[in-house]
């Protein structure tokens, strides 16, 4: 049943408006703000703007890299940067209650080969509703969202009995050590909802990942004489083999959130490199990849498995016997995270998504990737993830959102907000 809307809720709900959000999509996405890179700094500037034209009291800094570098909970990263910048908003007064945290991260991932996009990349194409573009769903939709909740709760004048606070993070990407540094800084608060996309349904935990690298030796000779030396290439085959088996026994018993993805806790190798001449038996071979930790394991334990698996993997091979492959983990390492089950936040949120635009609730499930929620459970902020955009479209040639989908979760923000912070 949907509840009836008070006075202020309502004038709220009105005040979304769909063609400022559009405009302010179009603008972000034009701004190629890849990992790591100086428009990722732009946009934080750009976005500081915006919140300090909201009325919010902004906190602009530059990121102390090698101090967050050396922090034994650092969450590690991929991209080279010089510079990062931490970004966050907080509406002034609201001494009275509870702060709840609107979070979503500016950067995007590279566009990867051009020839396969239709047209630029950072030059958004509208079809009708809907914005094609890197970084559309994942995730500016949900930073136009964040946006649209808080301009509208200050076109509607509603006096807050507590505080919002927006938390825009760089390198989510590779790690989170924007959101790292954010939390680091003392900006905290009683509940998070990150609008990463969800597909219309409310994400309360998402698995881990951790980035490996095995570096694998073989014998360089010259290639008519190959039988003369050992050709990484093939040493490290019997280690793939015994990953694709290491990666069935983790996902035999996946949580209940988990059950609906297939492989819900992935193990990939994304990039092998091997050899430096045609002519020549390659004598090094590096493989890289990504080992989905299960919700509630310990990283430490998937790595200790990992690296168990290609120790016997080389035991039983001749070769490597004698001359063992070796495992390190550089990039990003995403624990695991959840809402505490049962916690109130879900249901908050599953019914303020009825009542701002009707419908059946929205479900409950995990997520597969890695992301800032962890980041925010960890350090004891009860957080869920709810966002425009489907996940499968992003990291893709074919990333896309529909405008109503963000007006649609902007609406379900504004009075999630409400509804926590209260009014007066």
């Amino acid at each position: 049943m949907t509840a009836v809307l008070s006075a202020e809720e309502r004038a709220a709900l009105e005040a979304v408006d769909e063609t400022a959000i559009a405009r302010t999509l179009m603008e972000l996405l034009e701004i190629p703000s890849v990992t790591g890179s100086a428009a990722e700094s732009e946009m934080q500037h750009r976005l500081a703007g915006q919140l300090d034209r909201l009325g919010l009291d902004v906190d602009l800094w530059p990121v102390d890299l090698p101090a967050l570098r050396a922090h034994p909970g650092f969450p590690g990263a991929e991209a080279p940067r010089d510079e990062a910048w931490g970004l966050a908003g907080i509406t002034p007064g609201g001494d009275d209650g509870p702060t709840m945290i609107l979070q979503g991260h500016v950067d995007v991932v590279p566009p990867g080969d051009l020839r396969k996009w239709d047209g630029d990349p950072f030059v958004p194409r509208v079809v009708g509703d809907v914005v094609h573009g890197r970084g559309a769903c994942d995730m500016k939709a949900g930073l136009v969202a964040n946006l649209a909740a808080l301009a509208a709760i200050r076109t509607s004048r509603a006096r807050l009995r507590g505080r919002v606070a927006a938390h825009f993070v760089v390198g989510e990407e590779d790690g989170g050590l924007g959101a790292f540094a954010t939390l680091q800084r003392g900006h905290t608060g009683d509940a998070c909802l990150i609008s990463e996309p969800t597909g219309g349904t409310l994400v309360t935990a998402n698995a881990g990942a951790l980035t490996f690298r095995i570096e694998v030796p073989g014998q360089a000779t010259h290639a008519s004489t190959r039988d003369a030396g050992v050709s990484a290439i093939d040493a490290y085959l019997p280690i793939h083999q015994a990953l694709a088996r290491l990666e069935a026994r983790r996902n035999t018993a996946a949580d209940p959130l988990m059950t609906e993805y297939t492989t819900p806790y992935a193990l990939s190798v994304g990039a092998i490199r091997a050899g430096d001449w045609a002519s020549s038996v390659p004598d090094r071979l590096v493989a890289e990849g990504r080992l989905g930790v299960a919700l509630g394991e310990d990283p430490a334990e998937a790595v200790a498995e990992f690296e168990t698996c290609v120790t016997e993997a080389c035991a039983q091979d001749p070769w490597l016997r004698d001359h063992p492959a070796v495992v390190t983990w550089p990039g990003g390492r995403f624990a695991s995270g959840r809402l505490p089950a049962g916690h109130p936040l879900g249901a908050l949120v599953r019914d303020a998504h009825a009542d701002a635009v009707g419908g059946p609730q929205v479900r409950e499930r995990g997520a597969p990737y890695g992301s800032d929620l962890r980041l925010y459970a960890g350090a004891g902020i009860p957080t869920l993830q709810f966002g425009p955009g489907d996940v499968r479209l992003a990291h893709s040639t074919r990333e896309q959102v529909a405008i109503p989908e963000i007006a649609a979760v902007a609406r379900t923000l504004v009075l999630a907000v409400l509804r926590t912070v209260g009014t007066q």
